[in-house]
Order: C-alpha cells, then sequence, then structure tokens
C-alpha cells in the first residue's frame, strides 16, 4: 500500500486495557475520540487452592503484545498508517502483585490477583501488632483499611513463603510491582533498560504509599517488613516514562498510566467534585471526586487517588466503594454451575422471569468488601422454594450486582453529605439491559425496590462469619464441643441412670 493512499486522520494515540478477565488494545483518533480499532483477549485465571487467584505475568505480557500487533494489522487493513499512533497509555488491574528478576526478566512467581484471599492470616498476624487491633490504623495515610484487597500483604506472603523472591532480594535481584509496573518495565526494555516505576493511582492501593505526601512511606514499609529498594518509582498519571522497545510501536512513548478505576473516571470525563461513575466488570467500582482534598470515609469505604494528569499539576482524590464480585458472578454461573454457555445468557433467563420469586444471592466468593470489610463472608443463596429454577437464581445474581451498589451508594450519599443526582456507567455489564434497569430501579425507586433491599441485607448478615481463616489448634474432639450432640448425649445418660434407679427400687 503506497503512503499516499492512506488515509489522513492526524495524530492517534494508544490504550493498553490490562483488566482482570481480559487484555484490549484500543486506538483512538485524538481530536475527536473516535475508536478507529481494537483487539482482545481473554486471559485465563488460575484458583491452585481455594480462595487463591493467580495469573501468569508472562501470559498477561504476551497478550498485550498480541492486542498491539493485532490491532496495528487491523488498522493497516483498514488502510490508516499507524505511524499516526504517537502516544501509548497503560490502564490495569490494580493491586494485583508481580515480584520478577531484574536480571532474567523471569517473573519469580505467579501474580497474585486483586482478590485472592490467601493473605488473610497474614492480616490476622499483622492486626495483632497494631494498638486495638485497628483495621482502619493506617488510614489516615493510606485511605485504606488493613485487608487482604492491597498490594502490601500479598507482598508480605511472597516475602515470607517464596524462597525465590527472598533471595532475590538479598541478591538485590528482585523488582515489585503491579501489572502497570510490570508492563512499562517491559515494554520499554526490561532488562535492557526498562523503566520500573509505577503512577499515583496505582500506587495508591499498595498501603505503602502516603496518600498526602505523595511518597513511599517509610514507616509503612517498615511495618510491613518492605524493602524500599524493591518499590517503583512514583510518577504522575501523565508523563513520558519511556519507549516502546519492540513491536510495530517501536520508538512511541509510553505517557500515561492509570489504575484501571481512575481511568474510567477520567474516561467518563468526571472532573469536577462530586461527580461519580460505576464500572460494572469483573468486580464492581463506584467512585466519586472529591478534589484536591481527600476525604475520610466514616462509613467504610475508601480514599484513593484519582489522577494527577501532570507531574506540576495539582493531585484529585475519590471517594470509592468496591465489590469482589459483580461480573464475575455471571461467569461462575456459567463456568462453575454450567446454567448457561454465554455471559449473555444470562439476560435471557433474568428476562424470562422478571423477579427473582423470593430468591436472594450474596456473591460473597471472596469475603465482602465495602462498606464492610469481612473477610469472614462467604457467598450464600437463600429464600429458595420448590418453584425456584435457574432463571430465578440468574435474576438474582444481576439483582445482588444492584443491590451492592445500593449499598455503596448510601455510604457514599453519607460520608459526602449531598445525594449523587447522577451515575455514570461503564464495564461489560452496562450491555445487559435488564441490569441496567434493575440497577434504575433499586437507586431511584422506593416502592418495591426498598423492600427487596431490605430483604437482600438480611441476607448478607447471613453470608458473614462463615469462614475461619485457621482450623482450631488441636481442636477440642470431644463429643460435647457439638452443643446439640452434646445436650442429646448428657440427657441420654441421666435418662439411663434414673432408668436403672427405677429398676432398682421396682426389685
Amino acid at each position: 500500500m503506497a503512503a499516499s493512499d492512506r488515509v489522513v486522520l492526524g495524530p492517534l494515540v494508544g490504550s493498553i486495557d490490562q483488566g482482570t478477565s481480559s487484555t484490549r488494545f484500543l486506538v483512538f483518533n485524538a481530536k475527536t475520540a473516535e475508536l478507529l480499532s481494537h483487539h482482545q483477549v481473554e486471559i485465563k485465571q488460575k484458583f491452585p487452592k481455594e480462595g487463591w487467584v493467580e495469573q501468569d505475568p508472562k501470559e498477561i505480557l504476551q497478550s498485550v503484545y498480541e492486542c498491539v500487533e493485532k490491532t496495528c494489522e487491523k488498522l493497516n487493513q483498514l488502510n490508516i498508517d499507524i505511524t499516526n499512533i504517537k502516544a501509548v497509555g497503560v490502564s490495569n488491574q490494580r493491586e494485583t502483585t508481580v515480584v520478577w528478576d531484574k536480571t532474567t526478566g523471569e517473573p519469580l512467581y505467579n501474580a497474585i490477583v486483586w482478590l485472592d484471599l490467601r493473605t488473610q492470616p497474614t492480616v490476622e498476624r499483622l492486626l495483632k501488632i497494631i494498638p486495638g487491633q485497628n483495621k482502619s490504623f493506617f488510614k489516615t495515610k493510606t485511605g485504606l483499611p488493613l485487608s487482604t484487597y492491597f498490594s502490601a500483604v500479598k507482598l508480605r506472603w511472597l516475602l515470607d513463603n517464596v524462597e525465590e523472591i527472598r533471595q532475590a532480594v538479598r541478591d538485590g535481584r528482585a523488582m515489585f510491582g503491579t501489572i502497570d509496573s510490570w508492563l512499562i518495565w517491559s515494554l520499554t526494555g526490561g532488562k535492557n533498560g526498562g523503566v520500573h516505576c509505577t503512577d499515583v493511582t496505582n500506587a495508591s492501593r499498595t498501603m505503602l504509599f502516603n496518600i498526602h505526601s505523595l511518597e513511599w512511606d517509610s514507616e509503612l514499609c517498615h511495618f510491613f517488613d518492605v524493602p524500599m529498594e524493591i518499590l517503583p518509582k512514583v510518577r504522575s498519571s501523565s508523563e513520558i516514562y519511556g519507549l516502546m522497545k519492540s513491536g510495530a510501536l517501536t520508538g512511541v512513548p509510553i505517557s500515561g498510566c492509570l489504575g484501571d478505576q481512575s481511568a474510567a473516571l477520567v474516561g467518563q470525563m468526571c472532573f469536577k467534585d462530586g461527580q461519580a461513575k460505576n464500572t460494572y466488570g469483573t468486580g464492581c467500582f463506584l467512585l466519586c471526586n472529591t478534589g484536591q482534598k481527600p476525604i475520610l470515609s466514616e462509613h467504610g469505604l475508601l480514599t484513593t487517588v484519582a489522577y494527577k494528569l501532570g507531574r506540576d499539576k495539582p493531585v484529585c482524590y475519590a471517594l470509592e466503594g468496591s465489590v469482589a464480585i459483580a461480573g464475575a458472578v455471571v461467569r461462575w454461573l456459567r463456568d462453575n454451575l454450567g446454567i448457561v454457555k454465554s455471559s449473555s445468557e444470562v439476560e435471557k433467563l433474568a428476562a424470562e422471569v422478571g423477579t427473582s420469586y423470593g430468591c436472594y444471592f450474596v456473591p460473597a466468593f471472596s469475603g465482602l468488601y465495602a462498606p464492610y470489610w469481612e473477610p469472614s463472608a462467604r457467598g450464600i443463596i437463600c429464600g429458595l422454594t420448590q418453584f425456584t429454577n435457574k432463571n430465578h437464581i440468574a435474576f438474582a445474581a444481576l439483582e445482588a450486582v444492584c443491590f451492592q451498589t445500593r449499598e455503596i451508594l448510601d455510604a457514599m450519599n453519607k460520608d459526602c453529605g449531598i445525594p449523587l443526582s447522577e451515575l455514570q456507567v461503564d464495564g461489560g455489564m452496562t450491555n445487559n439491559k435488564i441490569l441496567m434497569q434493575l440497577q434504575a430501579d433499586i437507586l431511584c425507586i422506593q416502592v418495591e425496590s426498598e423492600y427487596r433491599y431490605a430483604r437482600w441485607k438480611k441476607a448478607v448478615m447471613k453470608s458473614m462469619g462463615w469462614e475461619i481463616s485457621e482450623p482450631q489448634a488441636n481442636g477440642d474432639s470431644s463429643i460435647f464441643s457439638s452443643l446439640p450432640l452434646g445436650f442429646y448425649i448428657v440427657s441420654s445418660m441421666i435418662m439411663l441412670i434414673g432408668a436403672k434407679y427405677i429398676s432398682g427400687i421396682d426389685k
């Protein structure tokens, strides 16, 4: 194809969107924001043990390369000159933790995904050395409660349990990062001069970052016993970090980085105080822009960095409500229960009945995040009758996503003092019309939805306290450890003794 035949569109920008379930690369017209082409690849999740969720960092990186190359091929087929791509940005799943060897470029362990629960014993051990065992002890610095969710406890688990990582730290070979750091380092050269950095939004999700000074905090690193030399350099969300070193876009600068939910807030143009968006992805994340002043939540929400669009630009903050399981519940219905063959079928099943018929679903597969922060919770489906079928369960699953959003919105209204009048939405689940209509009903209509919301809250209470992190040491194996069984046996013994006494009198 001759250069003169190419479509002239002016400058283009590329976006790497690396999520929990998939990776995408998208190319936009920089002036009109028109999406010109994209490619998407699904990412595998590994579940080596109950509650463990891992991904292969090399597979994630390879998926990025594949998406970039395939998108560039599509642009060439459209006669669009890829040399007009002037910059690439990175958006990534937050909190997911990677440690790799800077001399070989190889990961030292699988990536531990943000919703992984293996670190609950680590959290409990750390709580014991916090005054009053207060989960919110570090919120004034980090905006976050101590939880399995955040990267510091995942890194602590890796340092405690993976000898290869401990040795790499001792040898000065280890590098830590969230997915953005792993990708930027790899794409800018890796072991041959790759840039080890992150941005303020991703750093704010580690529990090692002071959201006021915008620096790694030495006291936090000391508490978690994390060596500061393995941490990436923290940069703003909009500056040139380095150049692509391979593939079709060699030489193109990587000049933007935002954690996925901050990226969605910016993408929805929520730049004013009080503007909010909700993303319906693997999890569900409602963020409200609070401007240049961080607001500490008193109702179970997180305070996080929203964006810092340039080295010399001010930082803006957000209140966030995080739900671990949203779209993942649809995937669970498909992959685990097999009641649907595709995610789109869930909408069809739910539409056929239009109600859950008294069935309630609390998908606390990874405990409950905001506003409860209760790791002991587990998923429950309750209110079942002989009439309940897979259609009702599908409807209850969608309704659960909406109820969780309602809980977060209620908490946000209390923290902000001004009820949100409008909610921007995005994410794969927004294609589900039943879900979106349910969400509108549950957030706005007081009759019908209020009753069902109250019943769902009752179901949430029943889901808590289900799981304990470890079996009781030298647990009481006595039959009397079960109160009903013990009562039965004691009463039987009394009856037996009484019978013998009576028979003795008769003789």
